[in-house]
Parts: C-alpha cells; structure tokens; sequence
C-alpha cells in the first residue's frame, strides 16, 4: 500500500505550528469566551450554540455530573481503583460500565420521540394520540419505556429544572411535548405515574435542538466522567485496598446542605469584577 493509498482526512481539529483550531475556531480564542459545555457541543455537531442555549446546556452536563456510589458506573471505578488500578484505568472501567441499561435510555428515549414525532407527522395535536398508541406497544410487548420512571425519585428535581429552562431559553418543542403525552398515556393507562427523569428530560431536549440520537448517549458519558474521577480518587486515597465494596451499604459524611451562592462566593463578586473590567 503506498503512502497516499494512506491518506484519510478528519474535519473535527486541525493542528499547525503555533495553531490548534477546532471546527474552523482557534482554540485560544475560544479559551475564556466559551464554556466547556459549549466547546462540547462544537466538537459534537461542528458549530457553536447560541448565547440562549449555551446555559442550557452546562445545565445538562452539571445534571448527570454524579448520581451517588450506587451506580454500576461508580462500582466498577471504584472496585478497579481498589485493585490498585491507575487513575485512568479506574475512569475507564466506570465509563465502559455506561451501556444500555445504565445511562444508555436518552438515545433510546430520543428515538422513541422521534418515532412519536414523525407519526403525528408535524402536527402537535396528534402527538396525544400517537404517544398514546406507543405506549399500549410497549405495554403490551411489556418493555420498559425509556426516560420514565426512577429507583429513588418519585419526581426527579433535575427534570422540573431541565424543562424550566428549556422553556426559558425557548427551545422546548414536539420532543418535550411528546414525551409528556407518553408520561400522561402511561399513567391513563395503568393509573400509575411514572415521572419523567433525567435522562428522558434530556432525550427530549437534545431532540428539540435537532441532535442526532447517537449523540445522546454522549452527553451522559461526558457528564459523568468529573463523578467517576472523584470516586476512584476517594476509593484511592481513603479506602484499603481490595475492599469488598457493598452496593448499598454506605453513609454520606460529606459537607451538610449548603445553600447556593455560597456565601464566599458573594464576597468575592466585587474582586471578580475589577479583573473583568
């Protein structure tokens, strides 16, 4: 084979001396003006968001930053930082541990939106009845819907907050409408609610701001990974190694409940707006 049979091209990052550009945009000029949320969805979909969906979407990846020690995730990092395993072995259990059936129903949930969306062919006022047909489907295939129902919430905080400001940056659409009629056809039809969680409150949203759904599923590993550093670090530096690790079996002894802004916080605002200015 020779070296031009080789030849492949990517049009994700270009590298020149003295150059790194991503998309097209320096990286040194986007360095303090974007935040990593947004140089996320740049690097994802090849531009940048707009200044209204810019927060919404740092408000999704602080959503899934971390969900406790229970997590099949969180249970691999810290059983392979147990064995002694390095920093980056250790992340790298927790993020292959992200599948399917843990952290994998936003693609899944965005595809059954999608479905939804294009059965009632454009029309919102059929996406009742169509999420209602759906559902009796899976009902009667008895399979789960995705981005319904959770272990440990009965109304998941992080959803109410998600769709808050996806309506406050005008972006709620045919994806979080259509996932409320599956909500509102499931408890019709089996007189129990299930509510709509995080990861559905994502899938629908990603949805609203034309993603593609192999993309969802992303948004969930990247979140995560800071929550999988920190256990395999606290697994590392504060546990003995080879531990039996009990799944349930644990106490918090972390900060009590702080209120946001933190006080110290307020009192640096003044010191931050002079370097600002």
């Amino acid at each position: 084979m020779s070296e031009g049979d080789m030849h492949w091209k990517t049009a994700i990052t270009e590298i020149k001396p003295n150059e790194v550009r991503l998309r097209g945009y320096r990286v040194d000029e986007l360095m303090g003006r974007v935040t990593f949320a947004q140089a996320v969805y740049l690097a994802l979909t090849g531009s940048l968001p707009s200044d209204r969906v810019a927060p919404l979407l740092d408000a999704i990846l602080v959503s899934s930053i971390d969900h406790g020690a229970t997590p099949p995730s969180t249970l691999a990092a810290r059983t392979a930082a147990s064995t002694g395993a390095p920093l980056s072995a250790a992340v790298a259990a927790g993020i292959l541990s992200i599948n399917r059936h843990h952290g994998g129903a936003i693609e899944d949930c965005m595809r059954l939106i999608l479905r939804i969306i294009a059965a009632a062919d454009g029309d919102a006022a059929k996406l009742e009845q169509v999420a209602e047909t759906v559902v009796a489907e899976y009902r009667a295939r008895k399979e789960r819907l995705p981005g319904l129902g959770h272990r440990l919430h009965s109304a998941d905080p992080r959803t109410a907050r998600l769709f808050a400001l996806a309506e406050n940056a005008g972006v709620a659409a045919q994806g979080v409408l259509a996932l409320r009629q599956v909500a509102a056809a499931v408890a019709q039809q089996t007189g129990r609610e299930l509510p709509v969680n995080v990861d559905g409150a994502i899938a629908a949203i990603l949805v609203d701001l034309g993603l593609a759904p192999e993309l969802g599923n992303a948004f969930f590993i990247i979140a995560r990974l800071p929550g999988l550093v920190a256990h395999s670090l606290e697994e590392q530096t504060r546990e003995r190694p080879v531990r039996p690790i009990h799944p349930t079996d644990h106490s918090y002894d972390g900060p009590s409940a702080r209120a946001f802004p933190p006080a110290e916080a307020k009192d640096k605002s003044s010191d931050q707006s002079r370097w600002e200015n």
